[in-house]
């Protein structure tokens, strides 16, 4: 296994299978055609044809688009197409930075092929040596998605409505215990973005990275139970599990190659240097 299998497992993408999905005039997400096959129930919400999934163009407003899907999916998830149902509305629009259209359930996000927005926390420290240590989370065996799997010291999704700053402090204190005070070091690094086919459906994601230097002292707790334990472990270690192994939940490795890259762990000598750049960085 390399880095790069690790970068193709979030390419996985069959784009004749899927149709777009229409709000408000504009295209927000992808609908696989087998599940455009279980909308055709509601065709005063939903125009289902060979070419789109169009919602009606008569929910003209924020508020009614999110009440007539909030019917729809509470029907799919009653028939179990919508698994590990959060109770968490995520925002849907064009693209970043645009007004929200509506929002929807967050586990229904795959199923709509609409954009999902996270932020992952590379937690580090470094040892008296100049050597640098990585915290890794455990995920545990409840999480709707990825149980058991290796994560991020912190990391979730964004929900409607909070800024992406304010999402860090909060999910900082949730999965780890990080006082604010500590998570407002943290900085920006940039982003990683992937369409990748997933057992929960297609998943269109943009996650927003960030480097957090904790302090050496500094021993990561759960408040939430979303986390089972956290591993303080070496770069080498760190790295091995990435290349070698499945430990990861997809998207957390990719993550923390994009931090093994911009810290020089990664160059430009590695043959797939440059196709593993390309492939952190994916729109469809």
């Amino acid at each position: 296994m390399s880095y790069l299998d690790r970068i193709r497992a979030i390419q996985i993408y069959d784009a004749p299978a899927y149709r777009p999905f229409i709000a408000g005039g504009t295209q927000v997400g992808q609908v696989h055609r087998d599940i455009a096959g279980e909308l055709g129930e509601f065709p005063e919400i939903l125009t289902v044809t060979e070419a789109a999934v169009t919602l009606a163009p008569g929910l003209a407003d924020h508020a009614s688009r999110t009440a007539a899907m909030g019917e729809v999916l509470a029907d799919l998830k009653a028939r179990g197409l919508i698994k590990g149902w959060r109770g968490e509305p995520y925002a849907v629009s064009e693209r970043w930075g645009r007004p929200p259209l509506f929002e929807m359930e967050r586990a229904a996000v795959p199923l709509f092929g609409t954009e999902g927005y996270g932020v992952h926390v590379n937690g580090f420290v470094r040892d008296e040596d100049g050597g640098m240590k990585m915290w890794i989370g455990k995920r545990s065996m409840t999480k709707p998605t990825g149980p058991g799997k290796l994560d991020q010291v912190v990391a979730g999704g964004l929900p409607a409505g909070i800024a992406v700053a304010d999402n860090l402090i909060k999910e900082c204190g949730e999965e780890a215990d990080i006082p604010p005070e500590i998570a407002r070091r943290a900085h920006p690094v940039g982003s990683v973005s992937y369409c990748t086919e997933r057992p929960e459906g297609l998943r269109r994601d943009i996650l927003f990275n960030y480097d957090l230097e904790l302090p050496a002292d500094f021993i990561p707790r759960n408040t939430d139970g979303e986390v089972e334990e956290f591993y303080l472990w070496p770069m080498e270690q760190v790295m091995a599990a990435v290349r070698d192994t499945d430990d990861f939940k997809f998207n957390c490795g990719v993550i923390i190659i994009d931090f093994l890259i911009r810290r020089g762990f990664i160059g430009p000598d590695d043959p797939d240097y440059v196709d593993i750049l390309r492939g952190m960085h994916t729109s469809r």
